[in-house]
Parts: structure tokens; sequence; C-alpha cells
């Protein structure tokens, strides 16, 4: 059965990210007839558009794009569209009128010149936008790294010595996102700031954030900043031991524009902007939990919510699995247990080579959980629903009882793997990693796990 379970399991999760397919989700929000192009309830006259411009940035852009160019009548897209999008270089393809462009390498999710170069292209195409052009906003997850341009006067290496010196220091996400917005000519709703003058502005939002936070998604380029200049200064000098932590220019500049009371905030934004978010993990969870029922199962939901250590979730998930197995779970056999969000992975200090995400480590801490006793009648999917998991080409990693086998055949024991986080040189090994490629999208993680009679 344990192959049969295996090619189910992979089933189920394939159901929700194709639920959340970018293309799939864009046509459900956007409609064109020839003559009127609708967006998330809102119409304009094609007749009327002197431009439609599409720009953004995000792991999903290329299949937003793509179904934006599908939508529009030929002599239209032809005479009338333009556009630039930053999307991982393995997600580039060519378009009839919009320019996807590699802002960064496939697999390595970190600012780079190329994705200043593409977001500096971005501001000044929607800075040329009149009050007869839509401004159609692709923002997905990703987008943050993909849209990397620092505002006037900073340079990309001191933004990336900022946010180093931030993640190293345990900075929260919120303490994070309060200081790079500072720092950017996009984010923070500088992108819509810019498009100002244009007739309307909509953005279009997949999250890939818990709960849907607008200013959280790709650090908001449409979304005002609620953060000031010297809240993103007392973050620096919370976090920075010694001033010269923190590139001089970051201070001065900071420190420029910061007033006497709480700071300076960014101005307000144009009046014509609306932002949609078109899809998120809730999506792709109900799409799974509609697939696994088809199959027969009975079907428990964790929700869309899950957060924490990626090796404490793998346990707690596999414990549950015991409990069902044992006829003392929430669920009845035969059961599929799905949960969705995005855990984190504490990193081991070690000089040693190592290669793994958070869905590879969940997946490899079940296994660890599981050496003596085994995982008879179960197999568990982890897998990030972009594609990607860390810097590697697996978006995850599937666990049953025939790789438990494999793996005490070949007396490769989890335990000094997770030592140092290298769940994937572990998995390349043993057979049990889930490569897809890129998917055009991203809505976080989606767990499955399924128990067998």
């Amino acid at each position: 059965m344990s192959a049969e379970a295996t090619a189910e399991v992979r089933s189920i999760w394939q159901a929700g990210v194709d639920a959340v397919d970018s293309g799939r989700l864009v046509r459900a929000a956007v409609r064109c007839d020839g003559t009127t192009l609708e967006v998330c309830g809102r119409e304009h006259s094609l007749e009327a558009l002197e431009r439609l411009i599409v720009v953004g940035g995000g792991k999903a852009g290329a299949g937003m794009a793509s179904a934006i160019e599908d939508l529009l009548p030929a002599d239209f897209l032809q005479e009338r569209v333009s556009g630039w999008v930053n999307v991982p270089a393995d997600c580039v393809k060519s378009l009839a009128s919009i320019q996807l462009h590699a802002a960064r390498p496939a697999g390595v999710n970190e600012p780079t010149a190329e994705g200043v170069a593409g977001s500096k292209a971005i501001l000044e195409l929607v800075g040329g936008a009149s009050e007869n052009d839509l401004v159609l906003v692709l923002i997905s997850g990703g987008g943050s790294a993909l849209l990397p341009a620092p505002c006037a006067g900073i340079s990309l290496q001191d933004k990336l010595a900022v946010t180093r010196l931030l993640m190293l220091s345990g900075a929260s996400i919120n303490q994070l996102n309060c200081v790079r917005k500072r720092l950017s000519a996009l984010k923070g709703g500088n992108l819509a700031r810019a498009a100002k003058e244009a007739g309307a502005i909509q953005g279009l939002l997949i999250s890939d954030v818990i709960g849907d936070p607008l200013d959280i998604i790709a650090s908001g380029p449409t979304v005002a900043d609620a953060g000031t200049d010297l809240q993103a200064l007392r973050v620096l000098k919370k976090f920075a031991s010694r001033y010269e932590d923190v590139p001089e220019v970051v201070w001065r500049t900071l420190e420029a524009r910061a007033g006497d009371d709480d700071g300076q905030a960014a101005g307000e934004l144009p009046d014509s902007l609306s932002n949609h978010v078109i899809g998120n993990n809730e999506v792709a969870m109900a799409a799974a939990c509609d697939h696994a029922r088809s199959l027969g199962y009975h079907v428990h939901s964790l929700g869309s919510d899950n957060q924490g250590i990626a090796r404490d979730q793998g346990v707690a998930l596999l414990e549950l699995c015991r409990e069902v197995r044992a006829g003392q779970g929430p669920v009845e056999m035969p059961a599929c247990l799905i949960s969705g969000g995005e855990p984190l992975v504490e990193l081991a200090q070690t000089d040693q080579p190592r290669r793994g995400g958070r869905n590879q480590e969940l997946v490899l801490a079940v296994l660890d959980e599981a050496w003596d006793s085994g995982l008879d009648r179960i197999t568990i999917l982890s897998g990030g629903t972009d594609g990607e998991d860390g810097p590697t080409d697996a978006a995850g990693a599937i666990v049953d009882q025939d790789l438990w086998r494999t793996a005490r055949t070949l007396k490769l024991h989890p335990d000094p793997f997770l030592a140092i986080n290298d769940s994937y040189t572990y998995f390349e090994a043993t057979g049990g990693l889930l490569q897809t490629g890129p998917t055009h999208t991203n809505v976080m993680d989606l767990r499955v796990a399924i128990l067998t009679p």
C-alpha cells in the first residue's frame, strides 16, 4: 500500500497547489469581454484606456502576467499594453507585451543588482502613467527580495548590511520590515505613490503570509507603511551593539527624515488605489481537503496558521497520526490530516556543508521520531507551494514506511543530519525529495498526512 499511499498523498498536495495556480486565480478575478476589462468588480472601458501598465514582483509573477495577456484582445495587447514584472530566473519566459525580468537566480532568495535594475524600470514605467491609464500591480510571495531597490542615497550593499544585522540579531519580521521599508524605493506603498498620476491603480495580491496582512506581503509595495523613521532608528539602536555595525549613511538618512516627536511617516497613497487578495493558503487547503474526501478519506484540517519550529511541528504531526491510528484521534480511519502555514528552522552553528529547508527539516524530524517504531500505515508530505524549500531545488519531502526501511538498511540515522540542518542531503540519499520545479504560485506550505487501514 505504501506506493499507492505515496501517490495519493502527492495528489492531495498537488490539488491544493493547482487551486492556487496563479493564472487560475487571475482569471477568477479579472474578466474581459472585448470591450470592458473588469478587475475585482471594477470595470474599465478598453476604448477609454490609453494604456494598461502591468508591473509587479513575486514568485507567481510569470503566471499572473501571462494570464493577464491571455485575457486581452490581441490588438489592445499589442498597441496599448506595457509592463515589467520581476521574477526568479527560472520563471522567465517570453510574453507579448510584458517583460519578465530575472531579478535573482533560482533558489537564492536574496536581493541582487539585477533586482534593483528591474525595480527602477518599474518605477520609471509607472511614473509615466497618466489619468487615462490603468496600472495593475501583481504582487506575490518572494516579492520583497525581487523588488529590492533602495531609497535615494542608500546602496543595495547598505540595505543588505542592515537586513543581515537584524536577521542575525534575532529581530522579528515586524522589526525587520519596519526598517527595510524606510530604506526602500518601492516597499511601504512607494510603488503606488510613484504611479499617483494614473487614473486607477489596482493591486492583485497572492498571499504567502498568515492572516493575509497586506503590508507584509512582499513588504507592501501598494500598502501604506504604518512605521516611521524614528521607529526604524529605535529598532536599529536596539540591535546594533556598535554604531559602526550600521552603515553611517543609513543612520544619517533616517535621522535627517525623523521628526522631533513620532518621526516622519510616508506620504498619502493615491485615492485611485485599491488592493485585492486573490489567493491564499486557505484556498489551497480547501481544495486539498476536497480531493482527499473524493479519495475516500475522512479529513481533519489543522488550519492555515501553523507556525512554530519546523522539527517541533513534524513531531507534533506524527504524534497526532499515531493517535488517529490508535483510534484516539479527531478523525476515523482511513484518515487524512492537512495543515498549512510556515514554520521556522532554527539554524545550528556549523562549518560543515549543508542544504535544506523548513519542509524537508519537518519531515526529517518525523523520521527521526519514528526511527525505532517505524511508520506503519503513515505517509507524510510537507512541501512549499512555490516549489522551493530553502535554497534547494526541492519543494519539500515525503516519508513513509518504505523510506524508513531504506534508511534503516543504509544505517542513515536522521539525527546527525538534523543537527546541522542538512535535510536535503539525507533525502537525496534515501529518495524522499519532493521535486516539482517552480509552480508559479506561492501561498506558504502545505502538509498532508494519510493513514490507511
